[in-house]
This record gives structure tokens, sequence and C-alpha cells, in this order.
């Protein structure tokens, strides 16, 4: 075992990820889109000059909503990139000025599921795909939900948005199964169990 390695497994609950600062000798805009754009950067990293392309992503946040049942909100939409209708938490990208995370994941509990939320506290924050975007989701968990006064106009991928409520439990097992694959959800479901879980074996 390296000392890097041994160093490592040593880390215990201080494990963590560690941000670098590389030596960017070049940073080109290769595609400028509507949502996200692609970078190329050339880095210098220990004895190496290398080229990564990469997505440059406002990052998102999304939303663990549980009702007074244990029952997780999930929301099913059309997503292109993979052809499927994919089940969901609400998300959004953080792309209005000014808005915190917190705030971008109340917006989209009202937009995408016509609730508000008494509480809504941080759950998790996730890299979705280190090696090829920049993007980082902040997780939110909410309850004691109630209706938008407003309900909220939809279209496009949103216009056939299905809600449905499922016990936590039958969710987890979904993610494990297999059935549910979409990462954000995946994330936010299991850290959302395991935080209940916690707080009813401490008496919360």
């Amino acid at each position: 075992m390296t000392d890097r390695a041994a160093a490592v497994a040593g880390a215990g609950a201080d494990l963590r990820d560690e941000p670098v600062d590389p030596d960017v000798v070049d940073s080109d805009l290769v595609y400028e889109g509507r949502v996200w754009d692609v970078r190329s950067d050339t880095i210098r990293y220990g004895d190496d000059e290398i080229v990564r392309q990469y997505v440059d992503h406002p990052g998102a946040a999304a939303v663990v909503a549980i009702d007074d049942d244990e029952r997780v909100l999930l929301i099913q939409q059309y997503r292109h990139p993979i052809r499927h209708r994919d089940w969901e938490v609400p998300a959004g990208l953080l792309d209005v000025a000014g808005e915190s995370p917190r705030e971008t994941a109340l917006r989209e509990l009202a937009e995408e599921a016509d609730l508000v939320a008494e509480t809504c506290e941080p759950l998790v924050s996730i890299f979705t795909t280190p090696g090829g975007n920049d993007e980082v989701v902040h997780l939110f968990l909410a309850r004691g939900l109630s209706a938008h006064h407003t309900p909220h106009p939809r279209e496009a991928e949103e216009a056939d948005i299905r809600l449905e409520w499922v016990p936590l439990a039958d969710a987890v097992d979904g993610v494990l199964a297999g059935r549910l694959r979409n990462g954000i959800l995946v994330a936010g479901v299991l850290a959302a169990a395991e935080t209940l879980r916690r707080r009813a074996s401490a008496g919360e």
C-alpha cells in the first residue's frame, strides 16, 4: 500500500473530495449552447500537459419532497438524450441571478408540482458527471407540504409531467432494483431515507 493509499484508508470520517487548482494553459469555448457550453482546456497536471473537453454547466438544485405519510413526490417527464420518460425529483438550473440553490429548489417545487413547503433543508450536494461536466446539484429535503395558491402553466417536456406519491421505502426498493435510474433521484431518495432513519433512531 502506498503512503497516499494508507493515508486515505486511515482517514475514516474525515474522507472528503479534495479541490485542486491546476495551471490552465489555455481554455477555448468550443460550443455556446442555450443552456450550457462546451469548453476545451489545456492544463498542466503533474509532469504532463493534457487536454480535456467538458460541459460548462451552471449547476442545479433539486428537492426531495416527503409528505406526512412518508411518501416521496416523484415526477416523470421525457428526456431526449436517454429516450426515456424517467422518474425524477423536482429540479432546475441555477439560472436566475441572485437566487440561492434553496430558492431554486422551492421554485421548482412550485413550478413542477404546484406545492410549497414549510421547511426546506440541505440534504446532499453531488457532482453528477465529474468526468464530463462540472455540474453540481444541491439537493434539499422539503417537509410540511401544501398546495400552491396558483397552478403553474407548463409547456414542452413539462406539458405532460406525471406526478406520483410513492412510499419512500418503495422508492428505495426501485432504486436498488435498478428500475429508477435518474442519478439525482437515486442520491436524493437514498440520502432522505438515511437521514430520516437516523432521526428516528435518535428519537427526533
